[in-house]
């Protein structure tokens, strides 16, 4: 019953035909230069086909390709400008939306999947879907206790897709590396596909994102949708609205830009401390910037503390404890001052189990880096296996390698920026810099793959948005390890006797050309 593309020949087909597309381009190119026209007319229009038939074919498969592109958006930052253009406005379409299911095809799916009198449970249900991703898509609904819900409906067959797509991807990852100067590509789709049985288990989802939702249920700057009802291929969570982080990126003011950088570098080190669980798919189309509420609370919003019948089925039966947090915001809605806009959260398929948060050598090397410490932060790597024992490097190299991928953490605000973000990528791909020779020296220990890809991604949105943020507050209230234990001991006694200190100045830093 399934319309997503999964037959093994006709998907490997298409994409196998991605590579070739990229050679005919280069050749037709070459063509229209020895006829005539500009070197530089001839490379954007054949970068523009280029992006145009990656989207089409990523975005029409959905499944690993797509999922792919997605993870290569957030990165666009880090290409050359002259190159970004035409790959920006194609690779970005993907954290939005995709090519939708029919309505059939998903009535089916609710249909098999909660029962055949599915639309009791509803008491409006949009067929239309309001987003679709790479193995699902979600779809606007009315829950049977008049909350509003968002229905993400798996697709027929996207386990079996998404395997067939990653395996293939694979083997032309070298021809896709271009597309993101300095990273290796063969890695993040290994990672992928490792992951697979995890992204297509919606009870675990349902799960970690009630987590989320309990855990931030009072906070003031992070929004979690809490979940309302689980089966397998169909989970319903409370709905949210807001403005899209692709749409903040596109036309945002600066403050909206600065404060949803900050809430972002905030969720991504808090996460992990405060639930043991790391959000791992940090792309624009799982944020929304949310207004201020007018009031903290809503008496008619169901309490999780009021047990399952909160979000049972119409019959009394079934369902996930509903979430504290309703949103009533219209997407558009009423702006309040920017520093009281919030984050919402979607999407949590994918995370990286982390029940002491993230790992303490993290904040140590990292302090250690910025107190100039070459043979402290040396040994940090060695013990954790990011220097194999049979590679001899010299701490000063490596110290120097560090230190410019960090000015970030160096003060108190920082300015990303697409500029910065290109600046390291060419240092680090760059085959005759000392960095791109002292960078294939070291190792990525598997338990740290996540959690650097989740860090790279953070940071490439973060370059998108251009944001102004004062990373070093997040890293010193959530990092373990970048403040040593003795000044913990010394704010803990100043703290406990009153005593106060002023805050120093801010001293912001550009972090390259926009």
């Amino acid at each position: 019953m399934s319309d997503l593309p999964r037959k093994a020949v006709t998907r490997t087909a298409k994409l196998a035909a991605l590579p070739l597309g990229f050679a005919g381009r280069a050749t037709w190119g070459l063509g229209k230069r020895i006829g005539g026209r500009s070197a530089e007319l001839v490379a954007r229009e054949v970068q523009q086909r280029t992006a145009e038939q990656l989207f089409k074919t990523l975005g029409e498969l959905k499944g690993g390709a797509m999922k792919l592109g997605q993870a290569l958006s957030v990165f666009e930052s880090a290409l050359p400008e002259e190159i970004a253009g035409p790959y920006r406005a194609a690779l970005t379409k993907l954290q939005e939306a995709a090519p939708p299911l029919p309505a059939g095809t998903v009535h089916a799916v609710l249909a098999e999947r909660i029962g055949e009198d599915w639309r009791e449970y509803f008491l409006e249900f949009e067929d239309k879907p309001s987003a679709a991703a790479s193995i699902g898509q979600v779809h606007r609904g009315v829950w049977h206790d008049g909350r509003e819900v968002a229905v993400k409906v798996q697709y027929p067959g996207a386990g079996e897709a998404l395997l067939s797509d990653l395996a293939q991807l694979s083997r032309f990852a070298r021809l896709l590396g271009p597309l993101v100067p300095g990273m290796d590509i063969k890695p993040l789709i290994k990672e992928m596909r490792d992951r697979v049985s995890e992204e297509l288990d919606y009870e675990l989802e349902a799960q970690s994102q009630q987590e989320h939702a309990e855990e931030f249920a009072d906070d003031p700057d992070v929004v979690i949708p809490g979940v309302v009802h689980q089966s397998d291929q169909v989970l319903v969570t409370e709905w949210m609205d807001g403005i899209p982080l692709a749409d903040v990126i596109a036309d945002g003011t600066p403050e909206q830009r600065d404060r949803a950088g900050q809430l972002l570098a905030r969720f991504l080190f808090s996460g992990p401390a405060r639930t043991g669980l790391l959000h791992a798919d940090p792309h624009p189309g799982n944020f929304r910037l949310l207004p201020p509420v007018d009031a903290p609370g809503d008496a008619d919003a169901p309490n999780a503390a009021d047990g399952p019948e909160a979000s049972a089925g119409p019959d009394g039966s079934g369902g996930t404890e509903g979430s504290s947090r309703t949103e009533g915001s219209e997407e558009g809605g009423a702006v309040g001052a920017a520093g009281d806009w919030r984050l919402g959260v979607l999407d949590f398929g994918t995370v990286d189990r982390l029940p002491g948060g993230l790992p303490g050598t993290i904040g140590e090397s990292l302090r250690m880096t910025l107190e100039g410490d070459a043979a402290g932060v040396y040994g940090r790597l060695r013990d954790e296996g990011f220097v194999k024992e049979s590679i001899d490097l010299e701490p000063d190299e490596v110290l120097d390698y560090l230190l410019p991928i960090i000015e970030p953490a160096q003060v108190e605000e920082f300015t990303f920026s697409r500029g910065w973000l290109r600046d390291q990528a060419a240092r680090i791909a760059d085959p005759r810099s000392p960095a791109h020779q002292l960078g294939r020296q070291l190792n990525l220990p598997p338990s740290y793959l996540l959690i650097h890809r989740v860090t790279l991604s953070t940071i490439g949105v973060l370059c998108q948005l251009g944001a102004a943020v004062r990373l070093r507050d997040e890293l010193e209230a959530w990092l373990p390890g970048f403040v040593a234990e003795d000044e913990e001991s010394e704010e803990a006694e100043e703290t406990g006797a009153g005593s106060e200190s002023e805050e120093p100045e801010p001293k912001p830093v550009q972090g390259g050309d926009a």
